[in-house]
């Protein structure tokens, strides 16, 4: 299949993953601007949410970037304005402002990417572009975790571990809002917002056993993995349902307890992001950036996540775009 070429500078700036080694194997380079094949649409991005999967991806952590993909550019969060559509993107114009989960393929911590039509959804109509960009990634984890694999229904109980990370937080008012009873472990300093954002029991991991106190829930949400997932099976009903975005279920325990238990990975729904960002346009939902960085402090921006904890969206503003 012949590419579309763009008529649009032919390089841009990209930070990019140069070899796996951590903060020093990220540099900002020059790179060619991509060319679109398929349904793809260029997005010149405005801003870009940074993920723990950017971090593991620099560290050679992440099994979809492998040394052959090298350099390879970060960022899985986009949001920004069609810089250029496709023969097979219909309603996708030039001059419309977008967000999206990129995928798996170089990233958005770049002036272009070129993004898939089955991922794009219309950016808010409230909010700034950084919010916009805070939504893909997280809010669609926490969403497919509950209700494609989870099947989370009104009325149920579900345990969210990890309740106060950008995923979690969405997956909170996701639940919230479906009518499920939600209960969640995080550290006690959080347990006001998560309670703001619809959890109806908090749980403090760091002096309380959860299974003391939990009950019997229907589904648990696993975002911590570990031992964590293991004690978690004392809480989960028969016939019920363990999601982790992080470690493989047992599927022995899941067997004996009549469970459903799966390990899933995020995956690009241009449909449901628009859901999501019209949760957000209703006030039903809210998103919370808690740092955000110039382009050309990217570097500054992953040693915030590497620190951990941010309990908000870590955002790069790029600032420089012309008009389409």
């Amino acid at each position: 299949m012949e590419p579309v070429r763009n008529v649009l500078p032919e390089s841009m700036r990209a930070w990019r993953a140069t070899r796996f080694g951590g903060l020093d194997a990220l540099a900002c380079e020059s790179t060619s601007v991509p060319l679109l094949y398929g349904d793809e649409v260029l997005v010149e991005v405005q801003a870009a949410a940074l993920n723990p999967v950017d971090l593991k991806t620099l560290h050679g952590r992440y099994p979809a970037v492998a040394q052959h993909d090298l350099p390879f550019t970060l960022g899985r969060d986009v949001a920004g304005v069609i810089a250029q559509g496709s023969r097979r993107a219909a309603g996708w114009e030039p001059g419309t402002r977008v967000c999206a989960f990129v995928g798996q393929g170089p990233g958005a911590l770049a002036d272009y990417v070129a993004v898939s039509a089955s991922a794009l959804a219309n950016a808010p109509c409230a909010g700034a572009v950084d919010t916009a960009a805070a939504l893909p990634l997280a809010a669609l984890t926490a969403w497919q975790g509950l209700f494609d694999y989870g099947k989370l229904q009104r009325g149920e109980r579900v345990l969210i571990h990890g309740a106060s990370g950008a995923v979690g937080r969405f997956a909170v008012q996701f639940a919230r809002h479906c009518g499920a009873h939600v209960i969640v472990t995080a550290s006690a300093p959080t347990h006001g917002a998560l309670r703001a954002l619809g959890a109806a029991e908090t749980i403090d991991y760091r002096h309380d056993e959860f299974e003391d106190r939990a009950g019997e829930v229907d589904v648990v949400l696993d975002l911590v993995g570990g031992v964590v997932q293991a004690r978690s099976w004392s809480v989960l009903r028969r016939g019920g349902t363990m999601v982790s975005a992080l470690d493989e279920p047992s599927q022995s325990e899941a067997a004996v307890r009549g469970a459903c238990a799966t390990r899933f990975t995020a995956r690009p729904d241009g449909a449901q992001l628009e859901h999501i960002v019209a949760l957000f346009d209703q006030g039903i939902i809210k998103v919370e950036v808690v740092s955000r960085f110039n382009f050309g402090d990217a570097r500054d921006a992953f040693e915030r996540v590497e620190r951990g904890h941010p309990h908000g969206k870590v955002v790069v503003m790029v600032e420089w775009h012309q008009p389409v």
